[in-house]
């Protein structure tokens, strides 16, 4: 992982360049931080938002924000930031950075329809798909414009204030604009690192075993509580304590140190009488197997043959 705390000469050597081009790249970075970029944000939802506060905060100026549909928004984050509130058909894309937030199938067509705007010889233009590569932006690579793919690893909801302080941000693409990408990672108080292209699927993956599924999990759990007789914030009662205790554990010591239960103990026979009572709650005993089954095979369990067995 190439990170901000780490040599800038790590990175260097990472993308393929010599020693000799070290301390002009190091020139080059220490001014455009200085200089900080002129934005526009491209899509300016839950993401796209909290980006365009952020940078407003950290000091960059954001020109233009770009709406589809909800203007209301847009109008009540460029009040914040000084910015004016445009359609794409209005947008002049005048900012050196172009930040597009927008969802994954529009990533190409916003980027053809974005590419007879403006001149793009010597802008940056980035996209936050977690998931797809910066071959997404080759019509305005074509055209001059440096591009990358910049994931912040975080999740974005309504109810939650946005934060960047210790974000990780997967940065892939050309060498110019992954250099300002770290560059601004590190301005909002994040960290970064670098990914290839094949690997932005996994990278995605990861995101998605972090957050959205583990809240899918949660929701079973819900459904588990709700047939005990437990109303939804009842079950989040119950379950809090141990489920902050158990990611601290896993946070601060790794996966075995803070596995638990009767899978770790060995204990057949619970391990049947969970998957007989999970039953009863529907979907919840091909989740419980599933997991269960995963950890028999990466992490220390007793009686792992025969817990195995009793959860086919």
């Amino acid at each position: 992982m190439i990170c901000a705390g780490l040599a800038f000469e790590q990175y260097k050597q990472n993308l393929g360049f010599g020693q000799g081009f070290v301390e002009h790249s190091q020139t080059v970075i220490l001014r455009s931080v200085a200089r900080k970029p002129s934005v526009t944000v491209i899509g300016p939802g839950r993401l796209g938002g909290a980006l365009a506060i952020a940078l407003h905060k950290a000091g960059f100026r954001i020109d233009e924000l770009v709406y589809k549909s909800d203007k209301r928004r847009a109008n009540t984050i460029a009040r914040y930031c000084g910015a004016k509130v445009v359609t794409l058909a209005d947008a002049r894309l005048a900012s050196s950075l172009v930040w597009m937030c927008v969802s994954d199938d529009s990533i190409r067509t916003t980027a053809e329809a974005m590419a007879e705007h403006a001149e793009w010889k010597g802008k940056v233009v980035f996209h936050s798909s977690g998931a797809l590569s910066s071959d997404q932006l080759a019509v305005l690579k074509r055209r001059g414009a440096a591009v990358a793919s910049v994931h912040p690893m975080m999740s974005f909801v309504r109810a939650a204030e946005a934060s960047f302080e210790g974000v990780s941000f997967a940065l892939e693409g050309d060498t110019p604009a992954v250099k300002q990408a770290a560059s601004i990672a590190e301005a909002l108080g994040g960290v970064w690192f670098t990914l290839k292209k094949k690997d932005k699927p996994l990278y995605h993956a990861l995101g998605a075993f972090s957050s959205p599924l583990l809240i899918a999990q949660m929701a079973a759990a819900e459904s588990i509580g709700r047939k005990l007789g437990l109303r939804p914030e009842e079950t989040r009662g119950v379950i809090g304590p141990i489920l902050e205790k158990t990611l601290k554990n896993y946070l601060e010591h790794g996966p075995a140190a803070a596995f638990s239960g009767p899978i770790v103990r060995g204990d057949v026979e619970t391990v049947k009488r969970n998957v007989a009572a999970l039953s009863r709650v529907r979907g919840t005993s091909e989740i419980y197997r599933a997991l269960a089954r995963l950890a028999t095979e990466n992490l220390p369990v007793r009686n792992r043959k025969k817990i195995q067995q009793a959860l086919k």
